[in-house]
């Protein structure tokens, strides 16, 4: 892998801060964020310079039960290509779940959420990951999440599960410290076992965020100074191997550029921290990697046996992923084995980041109802799963109140609804021939 240098996450807000920065060598850009043919301007200025940009997909979903989108797939390699980036970024996450293989609705998480770390969901993904790798023009590295809550039985531990990934596809890996961190807080987790027992020669690059604690509970929120315990697993990281790459996170409640380069600084002086300690070698203070299970040999096995066994494998994942999703998205009971206090904050944090990524897409719907946008928004998605985008989830949100008489004030009520009717058709009224007919029926539908 190519050496990267110093990071930082590329946002809109920060873009003028990000090129004046100092010191930054390469910079990573959410992959569904940005248009192939419409590069930002400040994206090619980066470029024009020699800074490499890497785009970093959200929404692929590789540990989910179906296999990789092609749509979305064709869609990251494009970004990869207008780029000029050595590599592609996505996660180790399920984000949708139902449909054909569970003959039930589909399901959006709008969110990551954690892959149960098991021999079926493990053959699944390597799986994705091979089809993905197949249809990308450059190498893919996935990233460790972090989670709020943990699956029952599960059969290995991160760094089993991570190390059987990259040894059986060859994918490179983006571990973030900051997701070690989550899941030391959140689930108990040793992130200096998950270090000993990772392949760090598989590692392309380093993600470092903040967040916060609330009632225990350690939230991933990438809107907050970088704590030290993260800092020291960085340490701790860069004690065992040299990281490519190590890029700062931050996608909210942004400080000052001079905030921004202490952290950035803080982060070296991390780095720098474990390349001066002694080589780390196992010790008797070190947790002792636990051994990986066998896995079930299939080698023996011909064609239509495996192929036979992977679709029983996602059949099963299939099922587990849509009734845990379910219990976070649309109210059913929590499956069996899982923490029921926790589903509960999962689920509250899955409809809080649903509420601020359609303030986001529709930034016209917090103006248009002010203070009442939010508490109106989480009413709705208690009983209204995402079934699709954002922006769908916004138009969505806008009929049901329209079709519930609200909001109450009628001038605020009219301009909704043109706000509405302009962004419901395939292309703005004014682009559509038919637009006044579109229109009256509309009406006709959400008159009160």
């Amino acid at each position: 892998m190519e050496r990267l240098g110093t990071g930082i996450g590329w946002r809109p807000e920060i873009a003028d801060a990000v090129e004046a920065m100092p010191g930054i060598d390469w910079v990573e850009v959410v992959a569904e964020n940005v248009c192939p043919a419409h590069l930002p301007d400040s994206l090619l200025r980066l470029r024009g310079r020699g800074v490499t940009v890497v785009p970093h997909g959200v929404s692929l979903g590789l540990g989910g039960a179906d296999r990789p989108d092609e749509g979305r797939l064709t869609a990251l390699a494009e970004r990869a290509r207008a780029l000029g980036s050595p590599l592609v970024t996505e996660h180790i996450a399920f984000v949708r779940a139902g449909g054909a293989l569970t003959a039930s609705p589909r399901l959006e998480a709008g969110h990551l959420l954690p892959v149960p770390r098991t021999r079926d969901a493990l053959d699944v993904l390597c799986e994705n990951v091979r089809i993905a790798q197949e249809a990308l023009p450059v190498p893919l590295a996935v990233e460790n999440i972090a989670a709020l809550l943990a699956w029952p039985d599960e059969e290995l531990t991160e760094g089993q599960f991570l190390y059987e990934l990259a040894d059986r596809t060859g994918v490179m890996l983006l571990i973030d410290v900051a997701n070690l961190h989550t899941n030391h807080v959140n689930r108990g987790e040793d992130p200096a076992r998950a270090l000993a027992e990772l392949p760090l020669e598989a590692l392309a690059y380093v993600h470092v965020a903040g967040g916060f604690e609330r009632d225990g509970v350690w939230h991933d929120s990438h809107a907050h100074p970088v704590p030290r315990p993260v800092l020291d697993i960085l340490t701790d990281l860069a004690s065992r191997v040299a990281p490519p790459g190590v890029l700062l996170e931050r996608d909210e409640n942004f400080p000052e550029p001079a905030e921004l380069e202490r952290e950035l600084a803080a982060i070296g002086t991390a780095v720098g921290s474990g390349r001066t300690a002694p080589v780390h070698a196992a010790t008797d203070s070190d947790p002792a990697p636990a051994p990986v299970p066998d896995a079930a040999p299939d080698d023996a096995r011909g064609p239509e046996r495996r192929a036979a066994g992977s679709e029983s494998a996602r059949q099963r994942l299939a099922l587990a992923q849509t009734s845990l999703l379910s219990a976070l998205v649309a109210g059913t009971p929590a499956p069996e084995g899982f923490d029921r206090v926790r589903i509960g904050v999962q689920a509250r944090s899955l409809a809080a980041k649903r509420a601020d990524v359609v303030a986001k897409v529709a930034p016209e719907l917090p103006l248009l109802l002010g203070e009442g946008y939010r508490t109106a928004f989480l009413a709705y998605a208690q009983t209204h799963p995402m079934t699709g985008g954002y922006r769908q989830d916004a138009l969505e949100f806008a009929e049901s109140l329209l079709l519930a008489g609200r909001p109450h004030d009628a001038v605020v009520r009219r301009e909704l609804r043109e706000w509405w009717l302009d962004r419901s058709g395939p292309a703005p009224r004014s682009h559509r021939p038919a637009a006044r007919m579109a229109r009256a029926a509309q009406r006709v539908l959400l008159r009160r």
